[in-house]
């Protein structure tokens, strides 16, 4: 399997985290746990599906996937190539007019976001190439030409810091609180940008950073305590709903 990374033009880093390129020569299903950002997909050979409650829902080779608070589990064909967008938190916001909250928890062609002939351009340039750096440039000269001259929401940008230097374990309350603002204009403002309620997206961060302390050889007890949750019980069930593991399982396949 093949996953190389590409940093974005100057130009396009407070927007974009990485391009990727991903290639698979085998068929295979695989979770997606869930992340900060919205992720664009070009499928420049092979297909991709999403596997819902045993059904297969195949995927547009041009689509879109917006943040979600639980796993997914996708499938792809043999000899699948894609090129990735790895949005930051504010980044969509800054090329579509559609607010990322619309897209929570879907995945959907990238026609219904962006103008029909300018998503199939970019996919008649994908599959007349070979070469990844092209590619790349390919599905950057996309991204510059949709890029909106809009300020970035300086607001919910100190939030998503707020969020990340407390590793998910704020509370909204007192992010409210140190943000001067009150709760219900705060939750629209963020959802609009981030694509995601504050809370779920604490979730999401706090989460995450258990992903990263599970083979650091600390125990689940330890694990639970220093991010804050409340008991083992709500550690347990934030757990498998994030991964669809439980805690002692996912840590001893590791």
């Amino acid at each position: 399997m093949k996953f190389d990374k590409y940093l974005p033009t100057l130009q396009l880093r407070d927007y974009i985290k990485y391009y990727a390129i991903s290639e698979n020569e085998l068929s295979g299903q695989y979770k997606i746990f869930p992340s900060s950002g919205l992720v664009i997909g070009f499928q420049y050979s092979g297909k991709l599906a999403t596997i819902s409650d045993s059904t297969e829902n195949k995927l547009s080779s041009a689509g879109i996937t917006g943040v979600s608070d639980s796993y997914k589990i996708f499938k792809n064909s043999d000899h699948i190539g894609t090129v990735l967008v790895f949005f930051t938190e504010i980044g969509f916001t800054h090329f579509a007019s559609h607010p990322a909250h619309e897209l929570f928890n879907l995945s959907i062609s990238l026609e219904d976001i962006f103008d029909k002939n300018q998503v199939k351009s970019v996919e008649e340039q994908l599959l007349s190439t070979t070469s990844d750096v092209k590619r790349i440039k390919i599905v950057e000269s996309f991204l510059l030409s949709q890029l909106k001259q809009i300020s970035t929401d300086q607001l919910v940008t100190a939030a998503v810091k707020m969020i990340y230097e407390s590793n998910g374990a704020i509370r909204i309350k007192e992010l409210n609180e140190k943000l001067c603002i009150s709760q219900s204009p705060f939750e629209k403002r963020f959802r609009k940008v981030v694509g995601i309620s504050a809370k779920k997206f604490a979730s999401i961060v706090r989460l995450n950073s258990v992903l990263a302390q599970l083979n650091q050889g600390k125990s689940l007890a330890e694990i639970c305590y220093e991010n804050n949750f409340f008991d083992q019980a709500h550690f347990t069930k934030d757990f498998k709903q994030f991964t669809g593991d439980t805690p002692e399982n996912f840590k001893r396949l590791l």
